[in-house]
């Protein structure tokens, strides 16, 4: 062990102690103005909070805040450069230090800071912090006039005030500067790892500072870097380049060195290292920076993604930033952050995709923490834009680029959330390569199929392939459902689909029930998973479902909120949650054998419904009290249906097998008791409750058997106290203002939970419970001091916080086995417009080709580069979503295959047995029609254009066709048995 190097450098958390007030009173912005009336909280404390999940996004409160603080710096910190610090304030912030204006920040996004030290009165006076907020929809940048794109009422919940972490950097006069460029215009630290050898664990780090002199006097220092194991140990210590600065001078320092027995971060493998980054003054440690990261090796090409070496396809969710909660929003403590994020990774996710705003800093690092993917937006809506809007969106992206470069679950940038004109790309990876150059990340916005200069691109909710920059789904399965809403013969027996129109429209996919939405999460995944890596040429590299969580915006179902989560807002798990467990177990082709059995076992006799079972094995079979009911209805490969089980009270079992007919994972329910009492669980920070005021405890309440088990059906109201220094914040069910900050409401499906967050006291805390004819729970908990002295405290959040390893490190070995070989077309022949023919193997989905109408000419001939023994054909039609086509297929002038193809959302497949020869031929043999298969809505209430129109023609329309053989025969995929273990 090596202790870090010491530095008079000094980090303070300084969200203890501030007071709130809502609303703009004259003169708040003076050092003696009078606000001992007003409300004491820790930060991070959004004023509106108590709305969150009660009121519908566009009903979020808006108006001014204010924010004070009182602080005294340690007299040791005499004569020293101070820094503030803001992770962020919604919208716009006025800051002042003693009545004195230091500056504003407007976005509403994005860390900045200031340098106060000369505002700041010396120890033991008081100084005082203020900031005037405001969080209008409607804020306008002062110096132009100009709202921002992203301060938008569908997807940015309006969390108002400092809802964000505060700190205070104390350093001496020659520093490493912050990274918070938007205000201080400084880059602060950066490391990138480079020159990998993963099954060697070694590679080349590069450590980067900014460093200033503000002293009088030039100053000569030498740069030395430590990079350390979390546990302490030491790895390795180097030393770059002694420079000497003159007063007021800003350099950049580096210092690079070859490292070995490195563990490389990884999906599900959150492994980072302590890097301290010091300034050296005749050999005296003047400042050191202190950088938890982690290295990884990335490629992008031939249409995929590697992760230290080895292909992986994207399996995830399109969460909203704000990442919210009942009753307090999007400002939580670290660890609940880690909670929610772990939890992606248990349901198998590898990547989040925040959306629209560049995440808080504490998801930013907590994804660092569990080994999650991320891709990181600036900011934007739904289109491209020009002017000072879009200035506005590449210095956010300039910014966020800046602070958050050191943190490596980070993968992508993301520059809109729609198309971007190709000069703006350019734009956009001028500032990835100027501010990031050896991250490992790519830049690209949505869609871009046919961008020269975007690094990766897709759509949302359609299937995009590609043999050059990497596509992958920015949002799919928008479908929404209830929690409490098992099936159509549970209770409350809601009909699936029930619920009113969105403007206008049919609302039914917004209604379901969670055996529908998870069946239908299968049969949207797999629309990816049959294009992914191992598939041809032109692949898949997957996508990301909206959301993960339900959520305080856009909603287009019953409730005043979104749905669409395969949690719910408390995090408790929906069926959807597991039936992703099943199908997402492996980097791209599924790596260990699950079975999940949809729903639960507690029914009314007489009870005959369908049960579904979602599995990764080749068949499963199904046990009612031990007796088997035979095999299921396999489609979208992972999703098994038994038509009509009739209920009996006891057990149902699925078991699943590989092709061998070896048995390899399975899953069952059994019918729970009569309800008898209630049970409390908490859950907390890892190393215990913090009496910091801004600490939460979830509890979760179930209705038990007297087994213990939980019965899934109940619906029983509960009634809860609080005793002990700690403040109800509540749950949500579905009910009035979804019992938002109420001591009573009901478990939903046996389960519910709600938070409480202690104050600043510590001390005994009891929750109990209590429901009409059940046993009552009583759970007493216990909360730790925090030391805060002067408004400041050494405890940083997060810092404390334990790293996710549980996946392992990348394995060795290759992540697919190749179902299909791609045989390339050299030559297109047409029945009518021959100067587009080519276009349908351009590897470009922007161009296609058509024919001119008349049947006689509705066909295509594809030349190959050899005789080969064709078996399948991969086409993106023209109206893919909407047409259904009457086709034919021969090789060599014989029929191999004729049926009509149906509605899909990118490409459809045609197999047949195979045939060999060198011409393929695909021709239209009657009329096509055209009706939307899917049922999409826009926000706008408006059809997706996508679905076309219902329509007869003879026309013949592809945008991209390719043709597969077999591959030449391989090993048989290893997995391995039982969700417990893992493949070696």
């Amino acid at each position: 062990m090596a202790a870090p190097p010491t530095s008079p450098r000094v980090k303070y958390n300084a969200n203890a102690n501030w007071k709130v007030f809502v609303g703009d009173p004259a003169g708040a912005e003076a050092s003696a103005f009078d606000d001992a009336s007003w409300k004491t909280v820790t930060l991070p404390w959004a004023w509106n909070e108590d709305e969150a999940f009660r009121k519908d996004i566009h009903d979020l409160s808006t108006g001014i805040a204010w924010y004070r603080k009182h602080v005294s710096l340690p007299a040791t910190d005499a004569g020293k450069t101070v820094f503030l610090e803001f992770e962020g304030v919604r919208q716009g912030g006025e800051v002042y230090v003693n009545g004195q204006f230091v500056g504003r920040h407007e976005n509403g996004a994005m860390a900045f800071g200031f340098n106060i030290t000369k505002l700041l009165k010396p120890a033991p006076q008081q100084n005082v912090v203020a900031v005037r907020t405001d969080n209008a929809w409607d804020y306008r940048e002062k110096a132009t006039n100009q709202t921002y794109q992203w301060n938008n009422k569908n997807f940015n919940a309006n969390y108002g005030g400092i809802s964000k972490n505060v700190y205070l950097h104390v350093t001496e006069p020659i520093y490493q500067t912050l990274p918070l460029f938007s205000t201080l215009g400084t880059t602060g630290v950066y490391i990138a790892a480079q020159e990998f050898d993963i099954p060697g664990k070694k590679a080349t780090i590069t450590a980067e500072s900014q460093v200033k002199n503000e002293s009088v006097a030039a100053q000569t220092f030498t740069y030395e870097v430590t990079v350390e194991e979390l546990n302490g140990k030491l790895v390795k210590t180097f030393t770059g380049e002694k420079m000497t600065l003159q007063p007021g001078e800003t350099n950049v320092v580096r210092a690079s060195s070859r490292l070995d027995g490195l563990h490389f971060w990884s999906w599900g493998f959150g492994y980072l290292y302590n890097v301290y980054t010091t300034l050296r003054v005749n050999g005296k440690a003047t400042d050191v920076v202190h950088t938890r990261t982690g290295f990884r090796k990335t490629e992008f090409g031939n249409g995929m993604v590697k992760l230290n070496d080895r292909v992986i396809q994207f399996k995830g969710y399109a969460q909203r930033t704000s990442n919210e909660w009942p009753a307090v929003g999007m400002s939580l403590p670290a660890w609940l952050s880690d909670y929610s994020n772990r939890l992606m990774t248990e349901s198998n996710a590898n990547l989040v995709r925040w959306m629209h705003i560049t995440p808080w800093k504490q998801d930013v690092e907590s994804c660092d923490r569990v080994g999650l993917m991320q891709a990181m937006p600036a900011g934007d809506a739904e289109s491209d834009v020009t002017g000072r809007r879009w200035e506005q969106r590449k210095e956010l992206m300039r910014d966020a680029i800046v602070y958050n470069r050191n943190n490596p679950s980070i993968i992508f940038y993301e520059s809109g959330n729609e198309s971007i004109r190709e000069e703006h790309m350019q734009e956009m990876l001028a500032l990835r390569r100027q501010y990031d150059p050896n991250g490992g990340r790519a830049i690209g916005s949505r869609e871009m199929l046919d961008s020269h200069v975007a690094e990766y691109g897709g759509e949302m909710l359609y299937i995009n392939k590609s043999a050059k920059h990497p596509m992958w789904a920015m949002e799919y399965s928008r479908d929404e459902g209830l929690r409490k809403y098992w099936d159509e013969f549970s209770p409350p027996y809601h009909k699936d689909g029930d619920g009113p129109l969105y403007n206008k429209a049919d609302a039914s996919v917004y209604n379901r029930n969670q055996d529908t939405h998870a069946r239908e999460d299968v049969i949207r995944w797999f629309d990816y998973w049959q294009e992914r890596p191992g598939t041809g040429k032109r692949v898949n590299s997957g996508g990301v479902n909206i959301i993960f969580s339900d959520s305080n915006t856009h909603f287009r179902g019953a409730e005043n909120y979104r749905r669409s989560g395969e949690v719910d807002a408390l995090r408790v798990t929906k069926d959807g949650f597991y039936a992703h467990q099943v199908m997402w177990d492996g980097w791209v082709d599924t790596e260990r054998s699950r079975t999940h059995l949809m729903g639960h076992w507690n029914y009314k006799a007489g009870v005959t419904k369908p049960v579904f079972v979602v599995s990764n094995g080749d068949k499963v079979e199904l046990f009612v009290n031990g007796k088997s009911l035979g095999f299921g209805r396999q489609s979208h490969r992972f999703l098994f249906t038994f038509d009509a089980v009739s209920w009996q009270s006891g057990t149902i079992r699925a078991v699943s097998y590989d092709a061998a007919g070896k048995q390899v994972s399975e899953s069952m329910h059994k019918t729970a008791g009569e309800p008898v009492a209630l049970k409390l669980t908490a859950i907390t920070h890892p190393g215990g409750i913090q009496a910091t005021g801004a600490d939460l405890v979830l509890v979760q309440v179930e209705v038990v058997d007297a087994a213990g088990n939980r019965c899934p059906t109940a619906l029983n109201m509960i009634d809860f106290s609080l005793n002990g220094p700690a403040e109800w914040r509540g749950g949500l069910a579905q009910g009035p203002d979804n019992y938002i900050l109420a001591r009573s409401l009901p478990v939903e499906g046996g389960v519910n939970r709600i938070l409480i967050r202690p104050t600043t006291q510590a001390g005994v805390i009891t929750v109990n419970a209590l429901s009409a004819g059940l046993k009552a729970a009583s759970l007493t908990l216990t909360s730790k001091p925090v030391p805060v002295q002067n408004g400041l405290t050494w405890l940083l959040p997060g810092s404390d916080l334990p790293v996710n390893v549980s996946r392992g490190p990348t394995p060795v070995g290759p992540s697919f086995i190749a179902s299909r070989t791609t045989v390339a077309i050299v030559k297109a022949t047409a029945g009518a417009n021959q100067d587009k023919a080519a276009m349908t193997y351009d590897d470009n989905e922007l161009s296609d080709w058509k024919s001119d109408g008349k049947l006689a000419s509705a066909w295509i001939e594809y030349e190959l580069e050899r005789p080969a023994a064709v078996s399948e054909l991969a086409v993106k039609f023209t109206n893919w979503r909407s047409s259904k086509l009457p086709i034919r297929i021969s090789v060599d002038g014989q029929e191999a295959y004729r049926d009509t193809t149906q509605g899909n959302l990118g490409y459809y497949t045609m197999t047949f047995p195979a045939r060999t020869g060198k011409v393929v031929r695909l021709e239209l043999i009657g009329a096509s029609t055209s009706r939307d298969a899917f049922g999409i809505v826009e926000i706008t209430g408006q059809k997706d254009p996508a679905a076309g129109q219902n329509e007869r023609t003879a026309t013949l329309g592809i945008v991209e066709a390719e043709i597969y053989e077999k591959p030449v025969p391989a090993r048989s995929a290893q997995r391995t048995s039982g969700v417990g273990t893992r493949m070696k």
